[in-house]
């Protein structure tokens, strides 16, 4: 019981809580949302700093650039393959527990990249064997996080949400490459994979804090939940439209963009100096579309979603035509705002319209459609860009770009997806098992503590956005 002096104190403090509960950041105001957004940005933070650390280990070890393309390109594979397999389990075993598992996972392989680091110069297939290993156990989060965040966030704030998680990612991707760099300039790469290895472990206690259900027993097998989940994906015309969108827009535009971007850096950007003002301006442009997509529910979302995807090529094209530093760092801003508003809204939407006991495995079908042919790209479009040049193809993905989200937005399924209010969002799916791991309200013993409500993003099942400085061999975004 506060003192009659404190009472105005206290008020005050009640009141500014108020505040952040009912404002545009409430959704930080709920114990687990907060709880997993502490986990995840710390994770987030780890792996940016690691991809970095990752390049100087190898090349430290004596590996060539062919070397570090076979280390990035290990990492591809698996998550390709791996996917709807994570889907699958996540619906059946619990989004949690799959995560859970996958946060151990890569703390244990980034624990021992690291313990060989620090004993001496680790050949080079063990870097891609641990690469491989990673890239799987990635696989298996990305779906359990599309599918967990409508557990853990009232359905009114899942578009707030979802937009926070894309302001994390771009965070990190400034802050990650930052604090590399001064900790292996002042230690050794191994240092900063250890670092990484400790980001898994919070975002696993994180995890383990959350007030969730334990899944329900799977009734039937594998192979009938991912059919299940394949008929949910083919019956909203709008998500196989997105994904096949993303798909070909990942080999056309992003592939090139990430490959080339490096080369006309050095060409006549300034080098190295000048790329990472590119990266950061993309991170940047993501951060405030971000912040100012928060508590923002447009009534057509896919329509904004669709408008934001006409930046991609924006750099694109200021790179085609050789355009200085400052504007190719805004052209590079506005696909990041582009990317942060396409990858908030087609969640939100997933996650309005999809029933929640089969979120990871539509988004794992979404992620890997999605990502499947840009991870081709890496291997086709530096030879292609010896032949034509690299500005006659970047002027290709941009137009390519421009013409792909002209059509895309004519489309019907498209114009007609509206925004839903929490009343009208799906309900678990008819005979379907209840959606695994309700949320827990404050102080019950069971029952929802949330209205059940994606994608990406990646996101990329938030998977990772445009602008990402990729993971190890990822060429792709959502």
């Amino acid at each position: 019981m506060p003192a009659p002096e404190d009472e105005p104190q206290a008020q005050r403090g009640k009141f500014r809580w108020q505040r952040l509960r009912s404002g545009r950041l409430g959704v930080l105001a709920q114990r687990d949302f907060a709880v997993f957004y502490t986990g995840y940005v710390t994770s987030l933070l780890g792996s940016a700093m690691s991809s970095i650390a990752l390049t100087f280990a190898v090349l430290g070890s004596g590996g060539s650039a062919a070397d570090l393309g076979y280390v990035f390109a290990a990492s591809v594979v698996p998550l390709v393959i791996f996917m709807l397999g994570g889907g699958v389990l996540a619906d059946r075993l619990g989004r949690r527990r799959v995560m859970l598992g996958s946060d151990a996972s890569r703390l244990v392989i980034q624990a021992g990249l690291a313990a060989a680091l620090f004993a001496g110069r680790p050949p080079i297939w063990l870097f891609a064997v641990l690469s491989a290993l990673l890239g799987a156990a990635d696989a298996f989060f990305s779906p359990g996080l599309s599918g967990l965040t409508p557990e853990i966030v009232a359905a009114s704030r899942l578009a707030d949400a979802n937009a926070l998680l894309g302001v994390a990612q771009s965070v990190a991707r400034i802050g990650g490459p930052a604090l590399a760099g001064i900790l292996i300039a002042v230690s050794r790469p191994a240092t900063v994979i250890a670092a990484d290895a400790a980001s898994f472990g919070v975002s696993l206690a994180a995890l383990a804090l959350l007030r969730v259900l334990p899944a329900a027993a799977p009734a039937r097998s594998p192979w009938r939940d991912l059919a299940e989940g394949w008929a949910q994906f083919r019956s909203h015309a709008w998500l196989w439209i997105t994904t096949v969108q993303f798909a070909l827009f990942n080999l056309f535009t992003w592939a090139p963009f990430l490959l080339l971007t490096p080369i006309l850096a050095r060409a006549y950007l300034g080098g190295a100096r000048g790329y990472g003002i590119v990266q950061a301006s993309l991170a940047g442009g993501a951060i405030a579309a971000g912040l100012l997509l928060v508590g923002r529910r447009p009534s057509r979302p896919l329509v904004i979603a669709t408008v934001g995807t006409f930046g991609y090529g924006v750099p694109c094209l200021a790179l085609a035509l050789r355009l200085p530093l400052p504007a190719v760092a805004g052209a590079a801003a506005l696909a990041g705002a582009g990317s942060a508003t396409f990858n908030a809204y087609s969640a939100t939407v997933m996650q309005q319209r999809v029933p929640p006991a089969l979120l990871a495995r539509v988004s794992a079908i979404d992620l890997t459609g999605a990502y499947a042919l840009g991870a081709a790209g890496y291997a086709v479009i530096g030879p292609l860009a010896d032949v034509v040049g690299p500005g006659r193809l970047l002027g290709f993905a941009a137009a390519y770009t421009t013409l792909s989200s002209a059509v895309v937005l004519t489309l019907t399924p498209i114009r007609r997806t509206r925004w839903l209010a929490p009343a009208s969002a799906v309900p678990p799916a008819l005979g379907a098992t209840p959606g695994p791991e309700a949320p827990l309200g404050p102080g019950a013993t069971s029952g929802p503590g949330t209205t059940p409500g994606p994608g990406t993003t990646s996101g990329p099942g938030v998977p990772s956005d445009p602008g990402a400085t990729p993971a190890p061999g990822a060429a792709q975004e959502r």
